[in-house]
């Protein structure tokens, strides 16, 4: 079971690190040193960009269940 989780735990880790890569910057931070400042979006944020925001959700607290429970198995 534990082995279970721990191969979860990774999977779960490298899509976070993708899922969030994959997010538009906002602006007031390393975006905009090099230049992702430059285009300001007027319309909010569209339909793709509300699902990968859902879907980070979603595996981060697949995430976090997978940390949870390695606690407690430990």
């Amino acid at each position: 079971m534990k082995v279970i989780f721990a191969i979860l735990l990774v999977i779960t880790s490298l899509l976070m690190l993708v899922l969030i890569l994959m997010h538009k910057g906002k602006g007031g931070g390393l975006s905009d040193m090099f230049g992702g400042g430059v285009s300001a979006s007027v319309g909010g944020s569209s339909v793709a960009e509300r699902n990968l925001d859902r879907l980070t959700i979603a595996v981060g607290l697949v995430w976090v269940s997978c940390i949870v429970a390695l606690g407690l198995i430990a």
